[in-house]
């Protein structure tokens, strides 16, 4: 499934400063029977996000007004836990194209590359600058270049690189997952079989 291009995002940012977000917390396991991508992210943090009778829990980030945009910024180790791609589905479908942290999980960062979101693995020290910033004005915003694999925060100019594997690279800046991926090249794999002796 083809999903948005990625090149450059400038975005405020959503601050989670919790550190083991784990995708239980993310997706809740009750949440996982659809097997299709959508409609996951009315679930994200489901539990965090509403009390028991379905209201609103008015203290969570994701439900105060100030607090928006395409970034989602975590603390240390984001992701880990199960391995269900759920999570990595919950946060593209709420809107969130890049999540920011100091560690990912293994697992929940190859979800989230093979379906447009980018996990952007920052110091410790820079992740501290981002929380500060956008908590002192959520207006804050970052800009997350893929192409020069840097990300910025804009009001002080403060950067850091990112590292990112060649593959998925070129799959996020051309919209691809991995089967996007060779169909693109799927005169090139023709070419390459009828060329090659048995």
């Amino acid at each position: 499934m083809a999903y948005d291009k990625f090149n450059i995002l400038t975005s405020t940012a959503v601050p989670l400063p919790i550190e083991n977000v784990d995708t239980d917390q993310i997706i809740p396991a009750r949440f996982l029977k659809a097997t299709e991508r959508v409609g996951f992210g009315d679930n994200l943090f489901r539990d965090w996000r509403y009390n028991q009778d379905n209201t609103l829990k008015e203290d969570f980030v994701l439900n105060q007004d100030k607090f928006s945009g395409k970034i989602l910024v975590g603390g240390k180790n984001f992701g880990s836990g199960s391995s269900r791609e759920h999570a990595a589905w919950a946060v593209y479908d709420y809107g969130f194209r890049c999540v920011v942290s100091s560690f990912f999980a293994d697992i929940f960062r190859g979800n989230c590359l093979n379906i447009g979101v980018l996990p952007v693995q920052v110091s410790a020290e820079f992740l501290q600058k981002i929380f500060d910033a956008v908590e002192s004005d959520p207006a804050t915003e970052l800009e997350v270049n893929l192409p020069e694999q840097k990300i910025t925060l804009l009001p002080t100019g403060e950067s850091e690189s990112f590292d990112i594997n060649d593959y998925k690279k070129n799959n996020m800046l051309n919209g691809f997952d991995d089967i996007d991926y060779l169909l693109n090249i799927k005169k090139d794999i023709a070419a390459f079989a009828e060329n090659t002796p048995l």
